[in-house]
């Protein structure tokens, strides 16, 4: 169980589609288990900052195991991983636009968004993951 070049791109083609459809540029990126990129497109006119954000988004989906809207949710001050987002030299991402991979049960990947507003983020990033 990994994710192949061949689903990755499947996956960076929804969320392209999708980004059409909202008519924002996106940066979409797909990560391994491990986190090491599979592939990443940055759309034309995208924002430069997006590059480094979709990718950060799909690692901190598999190094959490869980969506960046969630870990969001419980890295707010009080919260039970408030600070969170210094970790891995401040590459963890703490709002939406990351999801991680999943096949029989098991994490093995992500998929990071960026370029819009995070509702936006999202709405790309669910178009990609159900391509998988």
């Amino acid at each position: 169980m990994s994710v192949t070049a061949k689903k990755a791109l499947q996956m960076i083609a929804a969320a392209e589609a999708k980004a059409g459809e909202i008519g924002v540029p996106m940066v979409i990126a797909v990560v391994d288990q491990g986190g090491n990129l599979v592939a990443q497109l940055r759309q034309d006119d995208a924002l430069l900052v997006s590059i480094d954000l979709a990718w950060n988004k799909a690692y901190t989906a598999v190094a959490a195991k869980m969506t960046t809207e969630t870990l969001g949710s419980v890295s707010q001050p009080g919260g039970p991983l408030y600070g969170i987002h210094t970790a891995d030299n401040n590459r963890i991402v703490i709002f939406g636009g990351g999801l991680p991979i999943e096949e029989d049960g098991k994490i093995i990947g992500g998929i990071g968004v960026s370029g819009g507003s995070v509702e936006q983020d999202i709405t790309c990033a669910e178009a990609g993951l159900a391509a998988y």
